[in-house]
């Protein structure tokens, strides 16, 4: 995909090795980014958001979610985010971020490079995702729970 342009962005794949990693290692080794590609292994709260602060976009495709967490993650650190056009990604970044279908590498090629040319879209993405972020909070997740509960406790 990015060899067939000519931006040379460095990517960045983070977090802790785990469940078929060998397989991605080898995979993405075969394509040969040579100094274009930083694994960095587990980083650390801080430092995610340090990464996060400083992209030009983060994307995550998952073909399968239950919340969401990564893309949030980035949109709250100011990230323009590319992620999956699934049911649990779209309920929680809204139309705050770019999404294709997970399988469709040419929507995601064609996502890369606008974002990667376009200052003023990932200014957009950037500013929309943190107010889309900024209406999560473990504090309004735990009062919601409550309330479900409570409700929950007044039928029965």
């Amino acid at each position: 995909m990015l060899k067939a342009t000519s931006l040379r962005p460095q990517l960045v794949i983070a977090g802790q090795e785990g469940w078929l990693t060998d397989e991605l290692f080898a995979y993405v080794n075969e394509l040969d980014f040579g100094d274009r590609l930083r694994w960095t292994g587990y980083v650390s709260d801080e430092d995610l958001c340090a990464l996060y602060s400083s992209c030009r976009h983060s994307s995550t495709l998952p073909i399968y979610e239950g919340f969401g967490l990564p893309p949030l993650e980035a949109m709250a650190c100011g990230a323009p985010v590319i992620s999956s056009h699934i049911p649990s990604i779209t309920e929680v970044v809204g139309t705050a971020a770019r999404l294709v279908a997970p399988t469709d590498v040419h929507a995601l090629r064609e996502s890369i490079i606008e974002l990667w040319e376009n200052a003023d879209e990932r200014q957009r993405l950037s500013k929309a995702g943190q107010t889309r972020a900024a209406e999560f909070s473990w504090e309004r997740t735990a009062r919601l729970t409550r309330d479900v509960y409570e409700s929950r406790t007044r039928i029965c």
